[in-house]
């Protein structure tokens, strides 16, 4: 998906109905000795790791359960969609563990410290509607017959997305990411990186000729 330029929103759906992802499967881990567990956890968070630097923007759409690390998946996403009916929580408090596929930093970035401290500290399972007050999901929606009305939604958004320029969103999510981690003075300056690799495409030059034109942009990605 890095490499395809075809590519420009990806979608993270369940196959599962009433599960987004429910986390680790305590019984195989118990099978595992600390090494093990070790490693299975940074490769675990390797992968949240790649998820979140994939260049365009991603939607994960939460239409059951996301637990553990299933809610830490939906975290390495940019956008996030929940049924109102749909479970999310850091629960690994309750199971003699703490979040470690990036839970412990996404969540703060996410809600705020205080709110993440205490999801994180008492394993607190929430809603679709708790989880769009406190800003964990982008919506929240009624769930429907089907059991999709997340990724429904989160469809409806992705082809918001996909008429907007390419490189240019991607230089927003890159901006927007590297930003959060410094100082504003210094996101400034990343702010001015990404916009100067911007401007030589043809894509800002077709946006200013559509406009001109009053027309609608043709964007390739270019």
């Amino acid at each position: 998906l890095r490499f395809d330029e075809q590519v420009r929103v990806v979608v993270f759906k369940s196959q599962v109905k009433g599960v987004f992802c429910a986390g680790a499967d305590l019984k195989e881990r118990a099978k595992m000795d600390d090494a093990e567990v070790g490693e299975f956890v940074r490769r675990l968070r390797n992968l949240m790791d790649e998820i979140a630097a994939l260049p365009v923007p991603t939607i994960a759409a939460i239409d059951g359960y996301a637990l553990g690390g299933g809610l830490e998946l939906a975290l390495a996403c940019d956008l996030r969609v929940a049924a109102s009916s749909a479970k999310m929580g850091l629960i690994e408090t309750t199971r003699g563990l703490l979040p470690g596929a990036g839970g412990t930093q996404r969540l703060p970035r996410c809600v705020g410290i205080g709110l993440a401290k205490e999801l994180i500290f008492t394993g607190r399972q929430i809603d679709g509607e708790q989880a769009a007050s406190m800003g964990l999901v982008n919506h929240s929606v009624p769930q429907n017959s089907e059991g999709d009305a997340a990724y429904q939604r989160a469809l409806t958004l992705a082809k918001e997305i996909l008429p907007q320029a390419p490189f240019a969103v991607k230089m927003g999510k890159l901006a927007i990411n590297k930003g959060m981690e410094v100082d504003i003075a210094s996101g400034m300056a990343i702010e001015g990186m990404c916009y100067a690799q911007n401007i030589p495409t043809r894509d800002r030059q077709e946006g200013m000729a559509a406009f001109r034109e009053k027309r609608p942009p043709q964007f390739t990605g270019k």
